[in-house]
């Protein structure tokens, strides 16, 4: 389970870079709005994630920039301090990290408890106390961070001292994931914090997963347990000031579900047709969330995911079959639901499912015919003209 948070995680970060996240945001319609309609429809959302009326929106486009630019700008002496102290925080961790590795063989178990859960139980209270003093803001992410990888390696260094004959790793990991969830449990109801609930969030489910596991329940039925709860769980988050995990909560709970759902109707069918059926599931959701106006990123991704799915469980059932060019006839058909909901997403495979099919198509029965190509080249010129002339009837309509 933690692997499968590492993943998503990296994949975000990943797929967030320089010139990686604009492509692929173009190519699932994401953010970047290539016209009027979709910028608006970006906005509606944004003003409905974050609770914006059309009046805050009126207001600060009437404020004078120039003001509040001065009110946020800050002292040079302001800003030293800050570094220094980022600074300092850098220097100390990596004194203390490197400490830690040159003499780790060498400490007893009383230091070696002392120098990792012992450090995390300081952060934790220095934690606290700057979020009751509220003059470092910018010092709680850090803390949050540090606090949490000291608490969790500090467990494990613990249990390993106290039964180094254990081997019961899932009991070890079911202790340390349920007390680190407790922990920042208590923070979130006394800061109400979304990085607190993040984390409480992550660790309770790394808890619940392990859980279910040491109750020897199948790895299928633990993903759509999860991930049914998940989808409830994200329901009370669009209602609270979490809002904000409303979305990642979705993807995973999507993720979970289907993926225990793919596993339970492979044991009763062939991989291909819980391919098929899953990847209808996954549209249909994006579907929902397309209709409602809700989560763009979250359409495109299952439109995407969905549809490919789709498209490679049908190849793999209609291939040397006689009526394999359903396949073509199908994609035909999504192609025309592509243009009605206007998804670049589901276009894109559409395209690339009926490109891949036609060439399959001509290596397995045209591979030495000149009249193919030429006929498939003249096609494509009636489709072009045809949507041509659709173009300039619809104006004038």
């Amino acid at each position: 389970m933690i692997g499968f948070f590492i993943l998503i995680f990296i994949l975000l970060i990943a797929g967030a870079g320089f010139w990686g996240w604009p492509v692929i945001a173009g190519m699932l319609g994401i953010s970047l709005a290539t016209d009027r309609p979709s910028a608006l429809r970006h906005i509606r959302h944004l003003m409905s994630t974050y609770e914006i009326s059309p009046a805050d929106v009126e207001a600060e486009w009437l404020t004078p920039s120039s003001e509040g630019d001065e009110l946020q700008k800050r002292s040079k002496g302001d800003i030293a301090k800050t570094l220094f102290m980022y600074l300092g925080a850098i220097f100390l961790l990596a004194g203390l990290g490197t400490y830690t590795g040159m003499f780790w063989d060498s400490m007893g178990a009383f230091m070696r408890v002392l120098i990792t859960l012992g450090v995390a139980y300081i952060l934790y209270l220095i934690l606290i106390a700057a979020l009751h003093e509220q003059k470092y803001p910018r010092l709680v992410l850090p803390l949050t961070m540090a606090c949490t990888l000291f608490m969790v390696s500090g467990w494990f260094v613990l249990i390993d001292e106290v039964f180094p004959d254990g081997d019961n790793w899932r009991a070890a990991t079911l202790f340390v994931f349920g007390t680190t969830a407790v922990h920042f449990a208590a923070l979130m109801l006394k800061n109400n914090r979304t990085l607190f609930a993040f984390i409480a969030l992550f660790f309770t489910y790394g808890f619940m997963h392990i859980g279910l596991d040491m109750l020897g329940v199948s790895a299928t039925y633990i993903a759509i347990i999860l991930g049914m709860s998940l989808f409830l769980v994200s329901t009370a988050l669009e209602q609270g000031p979490h809002r904000i995990l409303t979305e990642l909560a979705l993807f995973i709970a999507v993720c979970w579900l289907n993926g225990g759902l793919f596993d339970l109707v492979a044991l009763w069918a062939e991989p291909n047709w819980s391919s098929v059926l899953i990847g209808i599931n996954v549209m249909l959701t994006a579907f929902g969330l397309h209709r409602a106006n809700r989560y763009p990123r979250l359409v495109g991704i299952g439109y995407l995911v969905g549809s490919f799915m789709f498209y490679a469980g049908l190849f793999d059932i209609l291939e040397n079959t006689s009526i394999e060019l359903l396949f073509l006839a199908v994609t035909a058909a999504i192609l025309y639901v592509c243009v009605v909901l206007q998804s670049r997403a589901l276009l894109f495979t559409t395209v690339l499912a009926m490109l891949s099919y036609i060439g399959y198509f001509s290596a397995e029965h045209f591979a030495d015919s000149l009249g193919w190509p030429i006929t498939l080249m003249l096609m494509g010129l009636a489709f072009l003209g045809v949507g041509t002339v659709a173009m300039k009837l619809r104006r004038q309509i």
